[in-house]
């Protein structure tokens, strides 16, 4: 069949973004008849080259929830300085309950990580590094604490008398 048929099956073109799914929660509201379910995706997306976002999308049907929280990722994508596949620098940060450490590690170490930063970091293209998380264990505000964290890296350099978590204001 020709290249424009519909049974054609050729070499599919690979998507820009790889996607994760980080957590899907089945949330309800409960309205005067009874309760509405809905979905609550939480997917993690990047380029494995420094890109990397996470998004929420809720839906009536799981499938929706994704596709609206790929979405959202794409919106709140940021960019990494990764040098020799590690950070540049140890960051501390704080979101919320949620506390991380990230610190470079050589090469060969491999992604020393619990499961929402280890997604963070393998879909933003970074092969070596050593991360603690503390206070919650909410995948969302971990992820999200992950990608504030990371978006810290550029923009600033420890200091001697830094504290160990910054407070958001």
């Amino acid at each position: 069949m020709a290249k424009g048929g519909k049974n054609f099956r050729g070499k599919r073109e690979k998507p820009e973004y790889d996607q994760k799914l980080l957590d899907l929660a089945r949330v309800t509201r409960v309205v005067r008849g009874g309760r509405r379910f809905r979905f609550r995706a939480t997917v993690v997306i990047g380029n494995r080259k420094g890109r990397v976002g996470v998004g929420v999308g809720k839906g009536a049907d799981v499938s929706d929830s994704i596709k609206k929280a790929f979405e959202n990722g794409k919106k709140n994508l940021i960019s990494i300085d990764v040098n020799n596949h590690t950070i540049l620098h140890d960051v501390r940060h704080k979101k919320g309950s949620a506390k991380i450490i990230l610190k470079p590690a050589p090469k060969g170490t491999g992604i020393i990580a619990g499961g929402p930063i280890r997604v963070v970091a393998e879909l933003g293209g970074i092969k070596d590094i050593v991360t603690k998380s503390l206070g919650t264990s909410n995948k969302l505000n971990v992820a999200r604490a992950a990608i504030e964290a990371l978006d810290s890296l550029r923009k600033t350099r420890p200091r001697k008398n830094q504290k160990f978590f910054k407070e958001n204001k």
